[in-house]
């Protein structure tokens, strides 16, 4: 039997890395070095823990035995990792327009 969901597996985890930590890393790094404003590290008390869940529930689905569970956190990674990149990146840019 062919695993369905195998695709899914491989985007999401993708999408994870590339869409959610790689990001979560340059606005941290951002913040850190004083190149952005200060407000910006506020993004990073919502961003952080969506895109840590974004990763758990990843791992559990690529890990997982049934297909539908595994689809459903397959998903789910993947719009934490939707909505860590809006609050993020669309957060960051909407403060420096307004700072600037």
């Amino acid at each position: 039997m062919t695993d369905s969901i195998r695709p899914l597996r491989w985007y999401a985890g993708l999408a994870v890395v590339f869409f959610g930590l790689i990001p979560a890393t340059m606005v941290t790094l951002l913040v850190i070095r004083g190149d952005t404003p200060a407000k910006v590290g506020f993004l990073l008390v919502g961003g952080i823990p969506l895109v840590l869940a974004a990763v758990v529930f990843a791992v559990r689905g690529i890990v997982g035995a049934d297909p539908e569970v595994a689809d459903r956190r397959l998903r789910l990674s993947m719009a934490l990792t939707a909505g860590a990149d809006v609050l993020l990146l669309g957060g960051n840019a909407l403060i420096r327009m307004a700072t600037e």
